[in-house]
């Protein structure tokens, strides 16, 4: 990689930290630079330590890095926690003169220039053009995107903006980092996109009509940018009074016809365990998404973990089917959420998706837009086909499982469902046969839906040491393995998607012959390892494992596999 720069910004929640990050984003955006950046914040509105974390470089980057080349502090708490961080050869800005120890800080006060700007909340800004001088950055860059971040508001606040910039990058002087950054506007801006936003205009490419929630982050950034697209599309997006009635009402809205989804975590999927169950007996499809954070109970509400794994498989009493996927990219993420609405309705069932935090609120470059589908394709009866409509049977028995659809008070036919077992027509019944008929029927289904499954997507396959991966480690168990690969390790990887029903026919000849498989998770227990060795038979040689709540690093899976100091699951 030609070029490789990490900066990080930290300070307390209310600074307008992730506000430094996007500044920066968007300038990079300019020049058609790529960047990838991470947010790390306490469960609190002010106070405490928070950081944003942004890596530039002239090619694709999906991983954090671990080196820090420039260190833009706040506050002093940044300067203790992260100084260590930093590369021999970096640099450190300081808020405060006095906080000043070594040649390689420098005091600026952005509180200060922001005040001789015109107003104390640019402070971010004067930080931003402080660094992207130190960047080698032009000012008509950074000028460019404060004009359309301001375009269409009152022109002081976009006068007072410019202001702030540029106090801020005439106060770093001649300080100049080592890297040479190709700063020239590039003809085509790739498009920058949160892994929450992703998801969100994946719902409305698979034609989400209706979503219900109850905040809970990791996950409220989803419908965030759902509720913004209100005006534009067919859409009602309901903030619920809680995680029950979310999960219900979005039952209701496909029982009445419209794709629908809910967004949560852990804690708040467990709550819609009962109203997944309702789902998976009335055959009523629908989407929810589980962005995944540390438990058990309120555990770290803004940290990430991928321990949900095995909950979302099982979630509901008794066994009925669903759809799990998991991830690993924005891109990847955008075609599954779109595909799980179909996949749901397609096959009347519930669909989950697992995210988690550090997917959701980090910061991607996309190569191109997504594709807008051309049709939605759906699957309910035309009623016209319907001869007698007092005689359709809502859960007629089929050899696929799937029983013809059609939609209360849009045609002729007389929908009946039920929340208890029951016959064909949706009454109510506790005959043996009767049960076991209708367990049966939902579990054909199972047929169709595996065979919609992807396999995972292979790196390096053929290698002696496969990494399994799943979610949102992908990029960085991938740059672990460019990195492994550089020292001479034969080694590769393989990411899974598509989860349950597992696709266990197009994993196992992966896996086949003389390999050492090892499983990279965010858990304690290695539940990707286990699922495996249930569908398969095969077992993991060992598990690199990390549960703290923080994300992956690329140099922790490296020196794992190095070092051979790996869990043996």
């Amino acid at each position: 990689m030609s070029i490789d720069i990490t900066i990080k910004i930290g300070g307390e929640a209310g600074q307008g930290i992730q506000t430094v990050g996007q500044l920066l984003a968007l300038t990079c955006r300019e020049a058609g630079l790529y960047v990838f950046g991470i947010n790390d914040f306490e469960s609190r509105i002010r106070g405490g330590h928070s950081f944003f974390q942004l890596r530039i470089s002239d090619q694709q980057v999906r991983a954090p890095h671990h080196v820090v080349n420039l260190l833009v502090a706040l506050d002093e708490r940044t300067v203790d926690l992260h100084r260590r961080q930093v590369s021999p050869d970096g640099m450190i800005i300081v808020n405060k003169k006095e906080l000043c120890d070594s040649p390689n800080m420098l005091a600026i006060s952005f509180d200060d220039l922001a005040a001789q700007a015109g107003d104390p909340i640019t402070a971010n800004t004067v930080a931003a053009g402080c660094v992207l001088a130190i960047l080698h950055a032009p000012f008509d860059l950074f000028h460019q995107v404060l004009t359309n971040l301001f375009s269409g508001k009152k022109q002081s606040s976009l006068d007072v903006n410019l202001k702030a910039g540029r106090l801020g990058y005439d106060a770093a002087g001649d300080r100049r980092c080592s890297a040479a950054l190709p700063w020239s506007a590039a003809l085509q801006k790739k498009p920058l996109i949160e892994g929450s936003q992703a998801i969100a205009y994946g719902a409305l490419a698979g034609d989400c009509r209706f979503a219900a929630f109850y905040p809970m982050s990791p996950a409220t950034g989803i419908m965030i940018h759902l509720a913004a697209c209100q005006n534009d599309f067919p859409l009602i997006v309901e903030q619920a009074e809680d995680e029950i009635a979310a999960a219900n009402m979005i039952i209701g809205a496909s029982f009445a016809g419209v794709r629908s989804m809910t967004a949560t975590s852990g804690g708040g999927f467990c709550l819609m365990t009962e109203a997944i169950g309702l789902a998976g007996i009335t055959e009523t499809p629908c989407v929810f998404i589980n962005a995944q954070r540390p438990g058990p109970a309120t555990g770290l509400a803004t940290r990430t973990a991928q321990a949900d794994l095995h909950m979302v498989i099982r979630a509901g009493q008794d066994d009925f089917p669903r759809f799990v996927f998991a991830p690993g990219s924005p891109e990847q993420a955008y075609a599954v959420t779109s595909q799980a609405l179909s996949l749901a309705e397609k096959y009347q069932v519930p669909a989950i998706v697992l995210v988690d935090q550090f997917f959701n609120d980090s910061l991607y470059t996309l190569e191109k837009a997504f594709l807008i589908p051309n049709t939605i394709e759906r699957f309910v009866l035309d009623h016209a086909s319907i001869n007698n409509p007092a005689e359709y049977k809502r859960y007629v028995f089929t050899d696929s499982g799937i029983s013809p659809r059609a939609l209360p008070c849009q045609g002729t036919a007389l929908v009946k469902y039920s929340g208890n077992e029951h016959l064909e027509n949706g009454h109510t019944s506790e005959a043996p046969e009767i049960r076991t008929g209708m367990v049966d029927k939902r579990a054909r289904k199972l047929i169709g839906m595996r065979s919609e499954m992807q396999g995972p997507e292979p790196y390096y396959a053929d290698a002696e040491t496969l990494l399994l991966c799943w979610g949102s480690t992908h990029g960085v168990v991938r740059e672990a393995v460019k990195m492994l690969r550089q020292d001479g390790i034969n080694v590769g990887s393989l990411h899974f998607c598509d989860l349950w029903p597992f696709p266990e026919e197009k994993v196992a000849p992966l896996l086949s012959g003389e390999k050492r498989l090892i499983v990279v998770e965010q858990n304690s227990t290695a539940q990707f390892a286990q699922l495996l060795r249930q569908q398969t038979g095969i077992s993991v040689h060992g598990a690199v494992l990390k549960y703290n709540g923080r994300p992956l690093y690329p140099y922790e899976i490296v020196n794992a596999l190095k070092e051979k100091e790996y869990s043996h699951a």
